[in-house]
């Protein structure tokens, strides 16, 4: 009777352990699929940090081989194809060719954010300043229509500040296809607003205590002016307000209200102007723009010291910031 019970003992002990390790198995397998699931869902997270991390590392890489001087960018991406003012190598080809004294200039028509919300945007990757110019409205010719401020520039841009960058937003006057709608959402994310008021081409003499550019004479060609959110968390401010003692050169409109401003977002820099043209190579040598000219102007000087403010550089002897 025992070797019975002894024998249907063994037996059941053996269909317990076949049981269990059936069941251990199923478990292994169990683990196994939610282990490869879970290495799928961040698989492609992984992926844009590493290459993030390639090109960030390759950055300093070249810093430290010799790269001193920081990135000033010149992005043409907002500009419509086949809109011929405002060129790296014509009308802007002089301003750049003297920036770089004091940083690397750089200029493409890439994106400056990323393409998806996984990516990162690398066209920013140590770029201090960037430049935008007349972003445009509308297509030139057969050309495709211009890429306009989406959601995504206005987060990474805005970031790219925050965290330290410097960014120069230049508008004009009409005619000149501007883009305004997409652009003000932009702005909006620093207190400073573009509007459809003009000022005509004239000399103004920028008062003494302005912080930065003071007792300089701005040669101002034509634009709209901005409005001011003076209580935004960006801290916004008026650098140039439009004198109206000082009248236009040619033309009757002289709109009341800032014509420059900045703003210090975060950790970074951001200045905004109503007028491109001023900065062109016929402004800075004094020929003018269109059919007027202001000879005497300091235009070079007010762009050094303010692209320097943005890109934080050190403050030089007599500068109030």
């Amino acid at each position: 009777m025992a070797g019975k019970y002894s024998r249907v003992a063994r037996v059941a002990s053996s269909v317990l352990s076949t049981t269990e390790e059936k069941a251990g198995k199923r478990d292994i397998r169990c683990t196994k699929e939610k282990a490869m699931f879970f290495i799928l869902r961040i698989s492609r997270r992984l992926v844009a940090f590493l290459v993030w991390l390639i090109l960030a590392t390759a950055l300093r890489a070249a810093e430290g081989a010799g790269q001193r001087k920081p990135v000033f960018l010149y992005s043409r991406y907002f500009n419509a194809e086949g809109e011929q003012r405002y060129l790296p190598d014509g009308t802007f080809k002089d301003v750049l060719d003297r920036l770089r004294t004091d940083f690397d200039v750089r200029t493409h028509r890439e994106r400056l954010s990323p393409t998806s919300s996984l990516s990162v945007p690398h066209n920013l990757i140590g770029v201090k300043v960037v430049l935008i110019a007349n972003p445009g409205d509308k297509a030139v010719g057969t050309n495709r229509p211009p890429s306009h401020f989406s959601s995504a520039d206005f987060h990474f841009l805005t970031e790219f500040v925050e965290k330290g960058g410097g960014l120069i937003i230049m508008g004009n006057q009409e005619n000149h296809n501007l883009e305004i709608e997409d652009t003000n959402k932009l702005l909006a994310h620093f207190g400073i607003q573009f509007t459809n008021l003009y000022t005509d081409a004239k000399q103004l003499v920028v008062p003494k205590n302005t912080p930065i550019i003071g007792r300089l004479r701005w040669a101002y060609y034509t634009g709209n002016s901005l409005t001011i959110d003076s209580k935004h968390r960006a801290k916004p401010r008026a650098l140039v307000v439009n004198d109206l003692a000082q009248k236009p050169i040619k033309g009757t409109r002289d709109q009341p209200g800032a014509l420059l401003a900045s703003a210090e977002p975060g950790h970074g820099r951001v200045v905004v102007v109503t007028d491109s043209g001023w900065i062109t190579d016929s402004a800075f040598n004094g020929k003018g723009v269109g059919d007027v000219a202001i000879k005497d102007q300091d235009n070079w000087e007010i762009f050094r010291r303010l692209a320097r403010w943005t890109a934080h550089l050190q403050p030089e002897a007599g500068v109030r910031h």
